[in-house]
């Protein structure tokens, strides 16, 4: 999940849990899917070298609604960090998260709801 929490109240596992916008690591995520992760969540489109790695593997890209921080974190049920502490809210992190609010935006086959979406639209 790419997002960057805000510092957890007393009793929850983390602040405020917003995505942020997964292309600044297309860089990067070719290598991680790489490394055997099965989906990933945030927002917006994905670059095509991270396509066709996803489809190579069988990954699943994931979207989270922009503006409902608040909502989402209320499904994250555990927040531990696993490398890079020292980097706070962009630390590396595992999430146990339970009825998260995501749809699928780009399958393990490639369909990519952001072109079949807007297509009927760009005869206007």
């Amino acid at each position: 999940y790419y997002l960057g929490p805000t510092p957890a109240k007393p009793g929850n596992a983390i602040g405020s849990a917003g995505p942020t916008t997964s292309g600044r690591m297309d860089k990067y995520t070719p290598t991680i899917i790489e490394q055997g992760i099965h989906g990933m969540i945030g927002k917006g489109y994905r670059s095509k070298e991270v396509i066709d790695s996803m489809v190579k593997h069988g990954v699943v890209y994931m979207v989270a609604v922009g503006g409902a921080a608040a909502l989402i974190s209320k499904r994250i049920t555990k927040y531990e960090v696993l490398a890079y502490p020292e980097l706070g809210p962009e630390a590396v992190a595992r999430l146990t998260i339970e009825n998260f609010p995501a749809i699928v935006a780009i399958d393990a086959e490639g369909n990519n709801y952001y072109e079949v979406g807007q297509a009927p639209y760009r005869k206007i």
